[in-house]
């Protein structure tokens, strides 16, 4: 159980990197989850439990195999389940820092959670009633939890092809960039992002009754051609953001001089420098042609 639990949490050691002065988006979800961790995580793990256990000689003793299995199952589905979402992961870091994104779940799916969370109750529910099958409930939860993420998936697909056919009936071409993401608490529905070159526009694709695409209407201006933006998105801090956004575009402040550059991601902002993902460059910009 400590081996799966430890595991399972082992590649987010990243985290650390908010104790540094480097921007935690253009770090984490790299080196710690890439093919390279994926192969050796596991391996130290498993021999550092396996040490453990063997320091006290009144426990049952450890079999690295089978510590190592668990401990490839909870690396593996850790990744597994980050991928799974629309901030993605650096699945072949350190030899490529290409983002690899699922757009399957929601960033905190709560219907995860709740599957998963009744599961576990229920379990322990039995255990204190001196229930038998005690574990019956839990595995229900598991197997719901695979069957939700595998449906998630797969109309995942659905929905990208309705909006490539609804962009074909509009003229777009084929290779126009977008991103088709959940939305919290609606699985019937998702939440379109399309790149149209200086500007992205928003729309919605509904399950109900049938699978349908419709633009919403707004979006935003990228403002990534402005001289003001150009001269920010040179400093490092600014380039580092460029790496990990996938939506980016720029806020720029000229009630203040210089002027103030706000960079955000359209995936988690909808306008502005609001947002958590909204990241102040001018003064870095300002150092760098000091």
């Amino acid at each position: 159980m400590s081996t799966l639990v430890i595991a399972s949490n082992l590649p987010d050691v990243d985290v650390a990197v908010f104790a540094t002065n480097t921007l935690a988006v253009s770090f984490r979800r790299g080196w710690t989850h890439g093919v390279l961790a994926q192969a050796t995580l596991p391996v130290v793990l498993a021999g550092v439990m396996t040490w453990w256990a063997r320091r006290d000689h009144e426990a049952p003793s450890a079999r690295f195999g089978a510590l190592l299995l668990l401990s490839y199952v909870g690396v593996l589905t850790h990744v597994f389940l980050d991928f799974l979402n629309t901030y993605g992961v650096r699945l072949l870091m350190p030899f490529s820092e290409r983002w690899f994104y699922g757009d399957a779940l929601f960033v905190v799916d709560p219907w995860m959670y709740l599957m998963l969370g009744l599961g576990v109750w229920y379990s322990m529910r039995r255990e204190r009633q001196g229930m038998a099958q005690l574990e019956r409930p839990a595995r229900v939860a598991v197997a719901t939890a695979v069957v939700y993420v595998l449906t998630m998936l797969g109309s995942n697909v659905i929905a990208r092809m309705v909006v490539a056919e609804g962009l074909d009936r509009a003229g777009r071409p084929a290779d126009t960039r977008v991103m088709v993401s959940p939305v919290v608490l609606n699985p019937f529905r998702r939440e379109v992002v399309i790149d149209m070159g200086d500007r992205y526009q928003k729309g919605a694709v509904w399950f109900v009754p049938l699978p349908h695409f419709r633009p919403s209407g707004f979006g935003i201006d990228t403002h990534l051609e402005d001289p003001t933006v150009v001269a920010a998105i040179a400093a490092p801090r600014a380039r580092a953001f460029l790496m990990w956004s996938r939506f980016p575009f720029a806020v720029v402040d000229r009630a203040v001089s210089p002027p103030r550059v706000w960079l955000n991601d359209y995936r988690y902002a909808d306008t502005g420098p609001g947002g958590w993902s909204a990241t102040d460059v001018a003064a870095d910009a300002a150092d760098k042609h000091r």
